[in-house]
């Protein structure tokens, strides 16, 4: 049976707009956000997963207010430690984040994760979610921008920053048979 995985980024929330860095805060979606994810068209599924983080579960609740989502915590978003809250032109002058920068965001975020720490946590989550859903034809997850982009590094070819995502965008693959993930495709949702 060949299955249909997508992978949805939560909707807008105010610091979404405010370009900030939103990593484990939990803030949930603006009025703004909200709305665009009520107008947009999404594809149906079977089973529903979501991070832990309330943008998450309120944009799945959303879409799918008939389904009940599972709760991956690993699906989280990265930790941005000291940056978190933050926009790039508040730490424009500091040390710390021109060192992040200059090491093409690979680097951790002081006092939270790096983006390979993040990946691994991530594929962790990942791995519960095919696990959890092997009876199911369309599975979809509503996650962060991070989440997206370390699944999408690690099972495609391209760069992590490559598949940078808008809110309330994603992607959907497939998953054969055979366990190969094939057939990428950015969707967009938002009308």
């Amino acid at each position: 049976m060949e299955k249909t995985i997508t992978l949805i980024r939560h909707g807008k929330t105010p610091g979404n707009s405010e370009k900030r860095y939103i990593g484990v805060t939990d803030e949930k979606l603006s009025k703004e956000g909200a709305a665009e994810i009520a107008a947009g068209l999404y594809p149906d599924c079977d089973i529903l997963f979501s991070s832990p983080l309330s943008r998450c579960i309120q944009t799945a609740n959303i879409i799918y207010p008939d389904k009940t989502p599972i709760i991956i915590d690993e699906l989280r978003e990265t930790d941005f430690g000291s940056f978190e809250g933050k926009n790039y032109k508040e730490l424009s002058d500091n040390a710390d984040y021109i060192k992040w920068i200059e090491s093409g965001g690979t680097a951790a975020f002081p006092g939270g994760e790096s983006m390979s720490d993040a990946t691994k946590r991530t594929m962790i989550g990942f791995q519960k979610l095919i696990a959890e859903s092997k009876n199911y034809k369309a599975i979809v997850a509503v996650v962060h921008g991070g989440t997206i982009m370390s699944i999408l590094s690690t099972l495609f070819e391209g760069d992590y920053y490559s598949y940078h995502i808008k809110n309330g965008e994603g992607y959907t693959f497939d998953l054969s048979s055979d366990g190969l993930y094939h057939g990428l495709r950015t969707r967009s949702f938002i009308r």
